[in-house]
């Protein structure tokens, strides 16, 4: 492949998914590390892209797939019913990770009755609680990556190596009999890092996750104490997944499901 045609499948590959590490890029196009970190510096240079601690983000992104808001639209009933479920199982006082994601900002917005202590890399769960007194929050830092107003790189891993929850909940991208994955190999390590740091561990996905595999690996079913979905779910994939002997709790879907007050 001609290195003209290498980057612009890098920048293609970028504008897909925003962000992705060399490792990433490297088997996408079928390149060395250190061919793509050449490609990374010249698109930078033409300021086509940023670098960023292990990898690269598109600057000027010309869809809204992925960011926070446009995701955040769907599947909302879902959602609301997931969270609703998933507080039903924490306890007041709780030192809680919330994982960066639009599902788990719907737990979010359910936790502080429970006056917890909150641990996240989510710049819109983090604003949601800016005025509480209530809810202590305590924020990773990391590469800020906007359109997903979410804090990654080893900056944010570093900070949850000396951090320890009783709960992490946590969202991805597709779950199935494999296990979990993710849409962004960056997400997979802070992912890990907050599982690591947590005394149990909560998916909250819904049901056009489940038998959906995405791009990069984040961990097997073992590593999981529990699955929340919606009772939209397949009921043959979770029967498979009982059987892989993972906890699968149905949150039942509701006609009414009002947002509760910011």
């Amino acid at each position: 492949m001609r290195p003209e045609e290498r980057r612009k499948q890098i920048e293609a590959y970028l504008q897909k998914v925003e962000f992705a590490s060399l490792e990433e890029l490297a088997h996408h196009v079928g390149a060395s590390r250190s061919t793509i970190r050449r490609d990374l510096a010249l698109l930078e240079a033409a300021g086509l892209i940023r670098r960023t601690y292990g990898g690269a983000r598109i600057l000027n992104p010309k869809s809204d797939e992925f960011a926070f808001v446009a995701r955040d639209g769907r599947q909302v009933a879902e959602k609301e019913a997931i969270a609703k479920q998933v507080v039903k199982l924490l306890q007041p006082g709780q030192t809680i990770i919330v994982d960066a994601g639009t599902t788990t900002y719907h737990v979010a917005r359910y936790l502080e009755p429970l006056r917890p202590q909150i641990i996240t890399n989510s710049l819109p769960v983090a604003t949601l609680f800016a005025g509480t007194p209530t809810v202590e929050m305590v924020v990773t830092g990391g590469v800020l990556y906007p359109r997903l107003g979410v804090l990654l790189g080893p900056l944010t891993v570093e900070a949850l190596k000396h951090m320890h929850a009783d709960v992490a909940v946590m969202g991805a991208g597709g779950i199935t009999e494999e296990g979990i994955t993710n849409s962004h190999s960056l997400l997979i390590d802070v992912q890990r890092a907050m599982m690591k740091a947590a005394e149990k561990v909560i998916f909250c996905l819904d049901h056009t996750k489940l038998g959906k595999s995405s791009i990069a690996y984040l961990c097997d079913l073992s590593e999981v104490d529990l699955l929340v979905t919606d009772s939209k779910a397949d009921s043959h994939i979770v029967e498979r997944l009982r059987k892989k002997g993972l906890e699968v709790l149905l949150a039942p879907l509701s006609e009414e499901a009002p947002l509760p007050s910011s």
